[in-house]
């Protein structure tokens, strides 16, 4: 097994992290680039998003011909734990949720004309995206077949009525993929479509409040009443929206998964800095057998992360469906993000509470990690139904 980087990816990752060092980190430590939902600002986000599209460092998950960076998941997991060592770092180089998740499902099961007229403007930057697909009960959550949003075929369109919400950033979205109930088939009754905001038939109903931070759009309520979309914004075909959900939030969960480590790692680094320097009773916090302890135990945690995550992007990356390694990303990553955020506020007591450093920020991030593409209880439904249907070879090498 080699777990070096090849060259190409190693240098990428360097250069993001050079960029992350010199352009992001500066913006982040000045409070007055932040907007009011926390998150970092319009006008300084435009100007790191045309640095680093400068700088060849822009949509590195797309194919070069449509202007990406062409890389595959190993090389997305290197590099994203780097943009997200800074917590404006994804967005600046357009690989936040959920624009990340929906360009790569878009490229990969769109038409041609589907992703040039709903892909390229994302990858592009020219426009945002969501993905419509939670309900309030008694709609689906984790369980899909439980899609209460309906689209009733009428002639050569679809015409949707039903409720969505926690549709994250749809207050900033220009196109939607939306799923919906198109019959009462258990397997095929789903259908994904796209649809741009312009279109009548719908409205955001509100902005959720959420704990926060938030990401650019927030979480919203949307309402669909006559939304009218033709036969050619199907996303795959009529009746495979299961299917499309499936291809979408598998990569987009071990996404989450990077870019959380890349935070994990950033709550160490913060931790490390202060308890080297803070003297108590004739030593540095450092020279603590229980401090040294809570580091290590926190940094293992990470490692522990980081082979899971790159196990399962190593198994996608040889065509694998990966169901198991990514659900054992998910539980364990988030897990993680929580208690490096955690162990790094009590290593730096009082400041680490404070808004002094971006701690406060990640822990009340970190809460959400658990909820997101399935509450961690469901994946370990989805682990122990696996080793219950395979038993010893749950742990196969191949």
């Amino acid at each position: 097994m080699d777990f070096a980087l090849p060259a190409d990816v190693e240098a990428m990752r360097r250069r993001i992290r050079a960029f992350v060092e010199e352009e992001i980190l500066p913006v982040e430590a000045d409070r007055a680039c932040r907007d009011e939902h926390d998150n970092i600002a319009e006008p300084a986000l435009g100007d790191l998003r045309a640095r680093a599209r400068a700088a060849g460092l822009w949509s590195l998950q797309m194919p070069r011909e449509r202007g990406g960076g062409g890389l595959a998941m190993v090389g997305m997991a290197a590099c994203y734990e780097e943009m997200n060592r800074s917590i404006f770092g994804p967005v600046v180089f357009n690989a936040a949720a959920p624009d990340d998740g929906n360009m790569m499902v878009l490229n990969r099961v769109g038409t041609e004309a589907q992703k040039a007229r709903w892909l390229q403007p994302i990858i592009d930057g020219r426009v945002r995206s969501a993905f419509a697909m939670t309900e309030p009960h008694p709609g689906s959550g984790s369980d899909p077949s439980m899609m209460r949003t309906r689209a009733e075929r009428r002639g050569d369109r679809w015409v949707v009525s039903g409720r969505k919400w926690f549709i994250t950033g749809a207050g900033v979205a220009q196109h939607f993929i939306l799923i919906a109930r198109t019959s009462d088939d258990p397997r095929k009754g789903l259908t994904a479509f796209l649809f741009d905001r312009d279109q009548p038939g719908w409205e955001i109903v509100r902005r959720i409040p959420i704990m926060g931070p938030e990401e650019h759009g927030g979480h919203c309520e949307l309402v669909f009443d006559g939304l009218e979309i033709p036969d050619g914004d199907v996303l795959m075909g009529v009746g495979d929206g299961l299917k499309v959900t499936q291809i979408r939030l598998g990569p987009a969960r071990l996404t989450h998964c990077m870019r959380w480590l890349g935070l994990a790692k950033r709550c160490l680094e913060i931790a490390g800095a202060y308890v080297t320097e803070r003297e108590s009773f004739g030593t540095t916090l450092a020279g603590r057998e229980g401090v040294r302890w809570m580091l290590g135990d926190a940094a293992m945690r990470i490692e522990l992360g980081r082979l899971m995550t790159m196990k399962a992007a190593w198994t996608l990356d040889r065509g694998g469906r990966a169901r198991k390694e990514l659900s054992m990303a998910k539980v364990l990553v988030a897990d993680t993000l929580h208690t490096a955020a955690d162990t790094a506020i009590q290593l730096c007591g009082a400041r680490g509470y404070s808004t002094d450093t971006v701690l406060e920020w990640i822990y009340r991030y970190a809460r959400q990690a658990r909820l997101v593409d399935g509450a961690s209880e469901v994946h370990r439904m989805v682990l122990s139904g696996a080793y219950l249907d395979e038993g010893d070879a749950f742990w196969s090498w191949g």
